[in-house]
């Protein structure tokens, strides 16, 4: 199909538009819609399809979408594309995730032809459109080729956005109860052991009084209203990559709560001895990018090359790793806000948090790991 390739700093999505009738052929729903006397049952999922089963747990949550609720929104956009006539239908994108990686073919720069994934979609935002769509063509057949519905398509590149992604958008009060939220990465535990353990640190991270980043995380609907500093994904996937690096360790240790308690305690003392390296008079501060995303993965990454070499003993642990990363004060005004990136060139943030890793290993003396 034709499609034009959209570039966001790392990030690569697609636009395309599919004519309605083939459009609904190529997604599935998870949620049950009704229509006067109709319904769409919902899709099956695959057990090993992470991102499917995540948002169909959410969709299935007692509450989560009420039948009346569905019922009545499906109702109104039918009623409203049946009465739209000059103006059009569906004006805005919905958006569709698949897992598979799919291969575009440039034909102009940023414009050439998007493979079709052999499976069908998940739709991340825009089911009741699509399922009031499935119920208008019903009653009017006719008009399915003269409807074109504008699509924004994500690929297998990230599976964690569309997770977040779908837990962004319905996270109102109109669509998922947010009290009926699951955790951003409740959905880990269901796929495997390290990404399960690699969980539980970020929620030390988040909830313990001890921790440097105690609701600084961005966690899609929590309770404090604090400035936050870092989206839970992100941190995940740079806790992941560390986690994943040392699995086998890990679960030579038993790989359990107790271990990651103790993984736990290696972060909270880097971040404490991070704090007073980088000082109060920087730490959380706005106009430096101190305890921005960018500088915190790079600190995850420095924790893990310094946690493998120096992790024990743990008594002293604090002060002695302060000691080593005493030569960051001197470092500090390279991080403030006006001309960061000046300071830190890089084509992308991927490309950032990379050098800031680097620098900051190599001013404390710690040797860089090869990638996990």
């Amino acid at each position: 199909m034709h499609a034009t390739r959209i570039r966001q700093k790392d990030g690569v999505f697609y636009f395309a538009s599919y004519r309605a009738q083939d459009l609904l052929h190529k997604v599935r729903f998870i949620s049950r819609f009704y229509g006067e006397g109709e319904e769409i049952a919902p899709s099956r999922v695959a057990q090993d399809d992470d991102v499917g089963q995540f948002i169909a747990k959410i969709e299935r949550t007692d509450k989560a979408f009420q039948r009346a609720l569905s019922h009545s929104k499906v109702r109104q956009l039918r009623n409203f594309y049946e009465t739209a006539v000059t103006q059009p239908p569906i004006p805005g994108a919905v958006l569709l995730f698949t897992p598979e990686r799919l291969n575009f073919r440039s034909t102009n720069e940023d414009i050439g032809n998007l493979q079709e994934p052999s499976s069908k979609f998940f739709i991340i935002d825009g089911q009741h459109r699509l399922a009031a769509l499935n119920f208008y063509l019903r009653s009017h057949p006719d008009e399915a080729a003269t409807i074109s519905v504008p699509c924004t398509i994500f690929d297998g590149r990230s599976e964690d956005f569309a997770t977040e992604m779908f837990v962004i958008i319905n996270s109102t009060p109109t669509r998922i109860n947010k009290s009926h939220l699951v955790d951003l990465y409740e959905r880990v535990s269901w796929a495997a052991p390290d990404r399960k353990f690699a969980a539980r640190i970020v929620e030390k991270l988040y909830s313990e009084a001890d921790s440097p980043l105690r609701y600084r995380i961005n966690r899609l609907g929590g309770r404090s209203a604090r400035d936050k500093w870092v989206l839970q994904a992100e941190l995940f996937n740079e806790i992941y990559r560390w986690v994943r690096g040392s699995w086998r360790k890990i679960q030579a240790a038993g790989g359990g709560a107790k271990e990651a308690e103790r993984y736990y305690g290696i972060i909270r003392d880097f971040l404490k001895a991070s704090r007073t390296a980088f000082t109060d008079a920087y730490w959380g501060k706005d106009n430096y990018m101190v305890t921005k995303p960018v500088t915190i993965k790079a600190l995850v990454r420095v924790c893990a090359d310094l946690g493998r070499d120096d992790a024990e003993p743990e008594a002293g642990r604090v002060s002695r790793w302060e000691d080593r990363l005493a030569p960051w004060t001197e470092m500090v005004r390279s991080f403030r806000s006006e001309g960061f990136y000046e300071r830190f060139p890089a084509k992308g943030e991927v490309e950032r948090v990379a050098r800031i890793h680097r620098d900051l290993a190599k001013a404390a003396e710690i040797e860089v790991k090869g990638k996990a």
